[in-house]
């Protein structure tokens, strides 16, 4: 497996000829061309290549996944819905106005399974604006990402958060609910680009816009500010992270009803992946939603991983979260059983 050498892909290019690999997020404002991985539950890998280049995904071949029924669930359908009512319980005695509750789906694969294989079925079978891929085995990245959201786009000293919630079948299934969590979100990662950016730079060009993705629709808002002199990426990544989007209102106590409730750590998933280029002071890191990656234990065979989940808000039916979390999954298990 480790024979298979380091790259990553984005934005229509192809990075090769790692130079170096660090958790210091100071290398983002130094030089090169960097992919970037932040697992949700800790962990910084950032990978700088010397070779970055335009190239198109390749023809899908390779990949040979897990069946549609092979897989199996950190949370089944009694343990999330009573997740959902727990979480409801938490609103009711004040303790949060909405959490992030997700499960972790699992499937065995081969040995050899290659995660850019992968990227070759996503990239047709469920494109994505943010997708992406890094591979990086002996550091223990190995993502492929379909993600329709922005976590954090800088050009220059301007950053943009593109946050989502509110998903449905059709525009016509979006509910109520929908609309007031993306606001209260929205409304939590205002707060957080405030403590980098200049003050009365964030604004919100855009609130709880529809916009069609494979399979399903979802309400995305955009959040854009200016950052504060000396402010880069390590303290975009300190007040912003985790995305709140996949936590939830307050952002601390949706985090710790999180870690109560949920029985899988989430690794990479509703975390941040993308990339940086330090020399033009850019670059564009996904919420890593819709996102696969191999865990490949010490004992055992590898594990294919892909997390779904829910906003849990008062006015949310535990029956119909549940549906959420299988309507985000479907179309991208279908695609990763090639």
């Amino acid at each position: 497996m480790h024979e298979l050498a380091p790259m990553a892909r984005f934005g229509g290019l192809l990075a090769t000829d790692l130079r170096d690999v660090t958790d210091d997020p100071e290398a983002l404002s130094s030089r090169g061309w960097w992919a970037v991985a932040a697992r949700y539950d800790g962990g910084l890998v950032c990978a700088r290549f010397g070779e970055v280049r335009p190239a198109p995904v390749p023809a899908p071949g390779r990949w040979r996944g897990p069946a549609t029924g092979s897989w199996h669930t950190s949370l089944d359908r009694d343990a999330y819905t009573a997740g959902v009512r727990r979480i409801r319980a938490h609103i009711a005695a004040g303790e949060v106005y909405q959490a992030n509750l997700c499960r972790v789906l699992s499937a065995e694969v081969g040995p050899d399974a290659d995660i850019d294989a992968l990227t070759a079925h996503l990239a047709r079978g469920n494109p994505a604006p943010h997708a992406g891929t890094i591979r990086l085995p002996r550091h223990g990245v190995e993502i492929a990402t379909a993600s329709p959201e922005l976590y954090l786009r800088r050009t220059g000293e301007t950053v943009e958060s593109g946050p989502i919630k509110g998903t449905a079948p059709t525009a016509g299934e979006l509910l109520p609910k929908d609309h007031a969590e993306n606001v209260m979100i929205v409304d939590l990662v205002r707060n957080d680009l405030g403590r980098v950016c200049a003050p009365g730079s964030v604004t919100v060009p855009e609130l709880c816009v529809t916009e069609k993705h494979p399979g399903l629709v979802h309400l995305v808002s955009t959040v854009r500010g200016r950052l504060a002199p000396g402010a880069g990426w390590p303290e975009l990544l300190e007040h912003t992270f985790p995305p709140g989007s996949v936590t939830g209102a307050p952002k601390s106590s949706a985090l710790a009803v999180i870690d109560a409730l949920e029985t899988a750590p989430r690794g990479p998933y509703c975390g941040g992946v993308g990339w940086v280029d330090a020399d033009r002071g850019t670059g564009t890191l996904a919420v890593a939603i819709r996102t696969f990656w191999i865990d490949r234990p010490a004992v055992g065979p590898p594990q294919l991983r892909f997390g779904t989940g829910a906003g849990i808000t008062w006015d949310s039916d535990p029956d119909h979260e549940w549906r959420e979390t299988e309507l985000k999954a479907a179309r991208l298990l279908a695609v990763a059983a090639g």
